[in-house]
């Protein structure tokens, strides 16, 4: 039996293993294993993974995305598997073609190519994965049959070989590099603690001086300003003492703010000012509730002057900005997640007056209320640090919402708008509470230690 003929053979095993579960699974690889030298059917599932990751990469899928989405309806073996068949499918492009941001996530799925190209990577599978060739193979046909399913998504990124140079990431025509944590962990890190403004900035807070042309830009990087911020969010997670968290997320959203306003009034002092550009990211999110989850994304993305889009069957939301906007988005949304998961666990379930459980409508509501409290009080401070930048900043924000809208209407040609309803009073009471608590505002405030501490 050929290589050509094994891999026409797998995608109808694996849709069958599909339909039938894992037993049919293995039986598809006993089947094909009988039937074909081992080498042939290694050459042959390599060339089928290739093709498949190549579809939904032209189909729209990055490489997180096929990761996220293969760890939450896969098997822990068929994860490996789709990170080494994308290495395998990257490589098959020059880095030059490769748009920055697939090799940032490339790498931050730990895709690389491992095995020695002399020989099918299949065969050097269990050695590198801890399991017996049967079981991996099953996994292959998993994945195979996965992918079968996938729906295109929305091209946000071009997929490898279509990208030509990297992209002009802000209005002032400066070059940014991924936002990806791996792409910045080589960087030295700012002190987390430290709220002041960048030394080479106005100490007032307010843009740096520019150069001849008399415009006005901060000097900090993004890059820098957001490790400083995911910095304080960790400390802030992390921490027992309710205050120092209130202290240290006081300071991290001082800092995304101050950010965005100098960015923005730079803008629109600088004469030679660009056409601002939009973007698009996914955010994905873990099981169970998604729609709140959704719904507090939205509401950060809304405050931050971006749109959003929720997949919830698949696990993600799709959010729209400017680079810097999405950044601001992403690291506070995470953030805030990981905050209401703590305060609504810290909650209880709050049984029902007949004593039954009532821990899923409990915390249902409570997240619901947690995200639309949030969005209320971001918006608040959105709108007052706005109007006290003055009228500058109107045909900024402007043509960053035009620019928003341009890419949404291009991306989504149908949306359909949701709502959502809460049926625990107890747990909406307790999310606003907890929201409540979450300080958003970007007024300095030191962090309280204990003597000698």
């Amino acid at each position: 039996m050929t290589v050509q003929v094994v891999a026409e053979w797998l995608p109808a095993l694996a849709a069958d293993g599909l339909r039938r579960g894992p037993a049919a699974l293995a039986d598809g690889v006993r089947m094909v294993s009988s039937a074909a030298p081992p080498r042939v059917v290694d050459t042959a599932v390599v060339q089928v993974l290739r093709a498949q990751v190549d579809r939904l990469w032209t189909a729209g899928w990055l490489p997180v995305d096929l990761y996220e989405v293969t760890r939450r309806q896969g098997s822990a073996l068929a994860a490996l598997v789709a990170v080494d068949a994308m290495a395998d499918a990257a490589a098959q492009y020059p880095v030059a073609t490769t748009h920055p941001r697939w090799l940032a996530q490339l790498d931050e799925v730990g895709a690389e190519r491992w095995w020695d190209p002399a020989v099918p990577y299949p065969a050097q599978w269990t050695t590198r994965h801890d399991a017996d060739r049967d079981a991996l193979l099953a996994a292959a046909l998993e994945l195979i049959g996965l992918t079968l399913r996938l729906p295109a998504l929305q091209t946000i990124v071009p997929p490898p070989g279509q990208a030509t140079s990297p992209p002009r990431q802000h209005a002032a025509g400066t070059d940014r590099e991924p936002s990806d944590p791996r792409a910045r962990s080589a960087r030295p890190a700012a002190d987390p603690t430290d709220a002041r403004p960048p030394a080479d900035s106005a100490g007032t807070g307010g843009p740096a001086a520019g150069g001849a042309s008399g415009s006005r830009r901060p000097h900090s990087s993004p890059e820098k300003v957001l490790g400083r911020v995911r910095a304080l969010l960790a400390k802030a997670e992390s921490t027992p003492y309710p205050e120092e968290a209130e202290a240290l997320s006081a300071k991290a959203q001082e800092l995304m703010s101050r950010y965005s306003i100098e960015q923005a009034l730079a803008d629109a002092l600088t004469p030679e000012r660009r056409t601002t550009v939009a973007a698009a990211r996914r955010i994905w999110l873990d099981a169970p509730y998604l729609g709140p989850k959704t719904l507090l994304v939205a509401e950060v993305g809304s405050a931050n002057h971006c749109r959003t889009v929720s997949s919830e069957k698949l696990g993600f939301v799709t959010v729209l900005g400017t680079e810097l906007d999405l950044d601001v988005v992403e690291v506070l949304s995470t953030s805030l997640l990981v905050q209401a998961a703590r305060a609504m666990l810290a909650s209880g379930s709050h049984p029902s007056r007949l004593g039954t459980s009532r821990i899923r409508s409990f915390r249902h509501s409570f997240l619901l209320s947690y995200a639309t409290r949030i969005g209320e009080r971001l918006r608040d401070t959105a709108a007052q640090t706005a109007a006290a930048a003055g009228t500058d900043l109107v045909p900024v924000f402007a043509d960053r919402s035009l620019a928003v809208d341009t890419l949404f209407d291009s991306l989504f040609t149908t949306t359909v708008r949701r709502s959502f309803s809460a049926g625990n009073a107890a747990g909406w009471g307790a999310g606003r509470s907890a929201a409540d608590r979450a300080v958003l505002t970007t007024e300095r405030r030191a962090v309280r230690r204990s003597p000698g501490r």
